[in-house]
């Protein structure tokens, strides 16, 4: 999944609006009542005889990412919007805490369906990781995880270990842990628009029903319909991504004959709420109008049929209506990323109807304070896992003066990087010109504070796992000054017009990003300068990226197209050198300045 995108600011709104939006604990209420008499509370108390409506609560979350652990910096933390207008942060995530808070929220709740969003797994720091996820799977069973989609991340390793996670066994290479075999998942994985290429068939199941005491609902889940352009080829071999809308509407079709009426489409795809905090009112500008990107043409097309959509993808947090096709209000969801957040959904089951009362639909974000008791099932689980993976992960591989974060259109961890994978390329090839590195695949910052025992300031191998964890390879290719400059313009055209990326670059690399301009004009072409000397269009340059971009990942075809491929180690290994080589506990690295790219605004 792509880096955490930066929130669509809409221009400053009042402080009445401001303060109005942090008053509404239940972010996104369609309605606050029932029709007439058919309260959803004229349930017989003793559950014999149930009325006519019944609340389900839906506990929902997405992007886990494997972060059993609190994740460190910017990524433990979540934005609170106050009262007054102002906001402030909050640590929060680490899968003791959600165990806790979902214990918590389901306590008297007769009715209860957790259900994930996706990316439950990839990306994921060395806990994790290391052992290819298991970790998070068994983690995922002891917090009662009912049913989720399966995400991009799901395919970092191919079809064929989603399976494994999914049905169990041992790792065809690794083998068991711990001489215990993996039992996989007890919950469903669904994946209704990934299809096998040669049989034409979901690879997963498409869908689940959810049943108790006469309360049928169906859970559909798919993916973006852009997997393939945002996992390297070899993790989508074989497989077809169908749309997401044609996908779940089939399948709601198929739930409605089977008698089941009341639908939630689980959807890794998402979008950008026009505020960075949790608990913005979506809505406050209009129904649904608090939302952009590809999640709102989709709701607009889902058939009515569904009810409700849990979403992720983005890594954002928003609870917002955006009317379906019939113009009726529908909630859709996400809750930020990592375990900060879960979504809090009260659905209300017509038993007359077999549907949901749409207008009594309730959510609300809530946050994953770490002032709770830690969950002792998921301390042990941690300790057992951390106590394997310890020699490898407490390894110090360098010492940094500062945070090094990974936010921003230039960042400079994504600075460091791009110089590590130049410095490593330069070994490979001494004519190495440039390297360029994509936002996505730098998934954690690096921090200051010790995690554990190794001190402030040190770097260990696990800290950097966290921060690179797809064994991308290092890969050189040689390209035209022309090429170069096209791909520099690929961050903010084609299929990344809409939501730029935007290339991490070594050091000697510059150029001017004008933002009052429209799609590829924003990178200025003669502002594009090597080591202070314009790019020439028919000279040769040999560029380092991982394997991900030089197999033309991200949108970026034209890198797809060098020549004279050289192929070297894990990009890890590069970071590791480029630390071991140049900092040390008397010379620590000072953050890099990030300021190799000039914006204009």
């Amino acid at each position: 999944m792509p880096a955490t995108p930066q929130p669509h600011h809409r221009g400053r709104r009042t402080h009445r609006l401001l303060a109005a939006a942090a008053a509404l604990t239940t972010v996104g209420a369609l309605a606050a009542a029932l029709p007439g008499t058919a309260s959803a509370h004229e349930a017989d108390r003793t559950g014999k005889h149930p009325g006519r409506y019944q609340d389900v609560q839906l506990l929902s979350f997405n992007d886990l990412h494997g972060n059993l652990e609190p994740p460190a910096g910017s990524s433990g933390r979540v934005t609170e919007l106050q009262a007054d207008g102002t906001t402030k942060t909050i640590d929060a995530g680490g899968v003791e805490y959600l165990a806790t808070h979902l214990r918590k929220a389901r306590e008297g709740k007769k009715y209860s369906i957790t259900a994930a969003g996706g990316d439950m797994v990839g990306a994921s720091p060395l806990l994790s990781g290391l052992f290819h996820d298991e970790p998070t799977i068994e983690a995922l069973n002891g917090l009662d995880l009912d049913v989720t989609s399966v995400g991009n991340h799901e395919f970092d390793e191919g079809a064929r270990e989603l399976g494994r996670l999914q049905y169990g066994g041992c790792h065809p290479t690794a083998g068991c842990y711990a001489d215990k075999k993996f039992k996989g998942a007890d919950f469903p994985y669904l994946a209704a628009n990934v299809l096998n290429e040669r049989t034409g068939r979901p690879i997963l199941q498409p869908y689940t029903v959810w049943r108790k005491n006469g309360v049928k609902i169906g859970f559909i889940g798919v993916t973006l319909e852009d997997t393939p352009g945002v996992v390297s080829a070899e993790g989508v071999k074989g497989l077809k991504f169908k749309d997401e809308v044609e996908t779940i509407n089939k399948y709601a079709a198929i739930l409605q004959k089977q008698g089941v009426k009341s639908i939630v489409a689980l959807i890794h795809e998402g979008g950008a709420p026009a505020s960075g905090s949790y608990n913005y009112n979506c809505d406050s500008p209009g129904a649904g109008a608090g939302i952009s990107g590809p999640i709102v043409d989709i709701a607009k097309n889902i058939t009515p049929k569904v009810d409700a959509l849990v979403t992720g993808h983005t890594h954002a947090a928003y609870v917002c209506s955006v009317p379906d096709p019939s113009g009726k209000a529908r909630m859709v969801t996400s809750a930020a990323s990592f375990g900060r957040l879960y979504t809090d959904t009260t659905l209300t089951y017509d038993r007359w109807t077999g549907d949901i009362a749409r207008t009594s639909v309730k959510s609300a974000n809530r946050v994953v304070t770490r002032d709770v008791p830690k969950a002792a099932d998921m301390t042990a689980l941690i300790g057992r896992w951390n106590e394997l993976a310890a020699p490898i992960g407490n390894r110090a591989i360098g010492y940094i003066s500062g945070d090094i974060g990974n936010t921003g259109t230039e960042s400079p961890l994504g600075d460091l990087i791009a110089d590590a994978q130049l410095a490593y390329g330069k070994e490979l090839d001494p004519e190495t010109d440039l390297a360029l590195m994509n936002p996505g695949g730098i998934r954690a910052p690096l921090t200051f504070a010790a995690k554990g025992a190794e001190g402030d300031g040190v770097v260990t191998y696990a800290e950097a796992f966290a921060v690179q964890p797809f064994a991308n390879t290092v890969n050189l290719q040689s390209f035209t000054g022309a090429q170069l400059i096209q791909v520099l313009k690929e961050q903010v055209s084609g299929v990344n017009a809409a939501a730029p990326k935007y290339l991490q670059i070594s050091a000697g690399l510059t150029y001017t990003l004008d933002l009052t301009k429209a799609g590829a004009d924003r990178v200025v072409t003669d502002s594009v300068k090597l080591n202070g000397a314009p790019v020439d269009p028919a000279a040769t340059y040999r560029v380092a990226t991982n394997s991900f971009l030089a197999g033309g990942g991200d949108g970026f075809t034209t890198l797809g197209q060098g020549t004279g491929d050289l192929v070297g180690a894990d990009d890890l290994v590069a970071l590791e050198k480029y630390l071991t080589a140049n900092t040390s506990a008397a010379s620590p690295l000072a953050p890099p300045a990030a300021n190799r790219i000039t914006v204009v605004k």
